[in-house]
């Protein structure tokens, strides 16, 4: 009975559940689905869909009724208070002239257009967010996969040293000075662990994941490409990508539509009015029941709309030199990334070409004379160090890179470098 328990809570321990790992596509697809900041925009932009109807929306007519007539006092002995009373009912409708109800369905179609735009640009600023944690998670699980190797290699150089100390090869004193070396190499991995678990804690919370993070792993390619696009190909990918420069050109063209409206409201609009009556004190016969109709035009002598048409006007201006300087940032963005990128792939290729190879060579070549007594212990301390450094400095430098090509993806507003 013991051991079947013992079976069970092995089965359901966090240890045994199947860990789920994803792509970067997949946690992509994952933020666009489940954050809810992105859900709020996209709330927004229907908001601002429904304003459109409301913006298009005619003005409702008016409806009246009057009385008038009633008489006060008794006729011919009998009281009749409805006989002489004059009835009229009316309708009269504002007609808006100047293309006023087109004129607001653009503005307001125009003001989606920048919802739209807007919610684009919390996806890109997210999405540079989210990679640049998926970049650190893969960062922290290369190291720590080098950190555990330097570990076991370590290991191997101690139970070397052990088998040496037993034959009288080396002093014991060596062997205290190797192992006190070996916390370095448990250091490095456990600072390794904590910064997996911290990045992938990251990534849950930017998509709202409360999965154990036992059970969420990622995976990728933690290299470096020289593949890239020329500065010039990636700034006209960016003048059509980014979508806050979009937004930019969008605010101009409803600044314009603005500014056409206000002159149109300045505009006189009549209103249109018709109408029955029944008089049945007149003294015609024949002219008990009437209609009749009338226009009513206001006169724009004073309120011509003047301010507002200036204000539009101002907006107009000021909307189109946010835009051009929207634009100079966008120059700015790309131009500082792309130098950026390439400072870190001249740093990196000496490394994966030469540094790489020569510090295990020398490692290598150290450690095998120090275990045939043609090194010192120094020398063999010092080439173990060396390496570890090395390596280390070529994750960081990979990392950078992938930095660097996350600061251009969002500099161009589009994923230029998808590895």
């Amino acid at each position: 009975m013991p051991v079947r328990l013992l079976l069970l809570s092995a089965c359901f321990s966090p240890a045994a559940l199947s860990q789920q790992t994803y792509t970067w596509n997949q946690i992509k697809d994952r933020l666009e689905k489940t954050n809810p900041t992105l859900r709020a925009s996209d709330d927004s932009i229907a908001e601002a869909k429904v304003m459109e109807i409301t913006a298009f929306l005619r003005p409702n007519p008016d409806l009246n009724f009057t009385t008038d007539g009633y008489q006060i006092a008794p006729n011919q002995g009998v009281w009749q208070p409805f006989s002489g009373v004059l009835f009229t009912t009316g309708i009269s409708y504002l007609h808006e002239r100047d293309h006023k109800r087109e004129l607001r369905l653009e503005s307001a179609k125009k003001n989606t257009q920048i919802a739209a735009s807007q919610r684009d640009d919390t996806l890109r600023n997210m999405l540079f967010n989210l990679r640049g944690a998926f970049v650190s998670a893969l960062q922290a699980k290369a190291v720590r996969q080098v950190a555990s190797e330097n570990l076991e290699s370590y290991d191997r150089v101690l139970g070397v040293a052990r088998d040496r100390l037993r034959a009288g090869d080396i002093a014991q004193v060596d062997l205290m000075r190797l192992d006190l070396q070996r916390v370095q190499y448990e250091s490095d991995l456990q600072t390794a662990e904590v910064n997996v678990r911290t990045a992938k804690i990251q990534l849950q919370q930017l998509l709202n994941d409360r999965t154990p993070v036992e059970q969420f792993d990622i995976s990728g390619a933690f290299d470096f490409s020289e593949n890239l696009s020329t500065l010039e190909e990636i700034r006209h990918l960016a003048l059509d990508a980014r979508p806050d420069l979009r937004a930019a050109i969008e605010t101009v063209e409803k600044a314009k539509s603005d500014h056409k409206l206000a002159v149109a409201n300045g505009s006189s609009d009549p209103t249109f009015s018709g109408w029955w009556t029944n008089n049945a004190s007149f003294s015609n016969p024949f002219a008990n029941n009437t209609i009749g109709g009338s226009v009513s035009v206001p006169l724009r002598i004073f309120d011509r709309n003047q301010g507002e048409r200036e204000r539009t006007e101002i907006d107009v201006r000021r909307s189109e030199r946010l835009r051009e300087a929207a634009e100079a940032q966008v120059y700015s963005d790309v131009d500082s990334a792309f130098a950026t990128l390439n400072s870190s792939l001249a740093l990196l290729r000496p490394y994966k070409t030469k540094y790489l190879e020569e510090a295990m060579q020398v490692r290598d070549t150290i450690t095998f004379a120090y275990q045939h007594g043609g090194a010192s212990l120094l020398d063999f301390l010092t080439a173990q160090n060396d390496y570890r450094t090395t390596r280390l400095s070529y994750l960081n430098l990979v990392g950078a890179y992938l930095s660097a090509a996350n600061q251009l993806n969002l500099a161009a507003g589009r994923e230029v470098i998808t590895q």
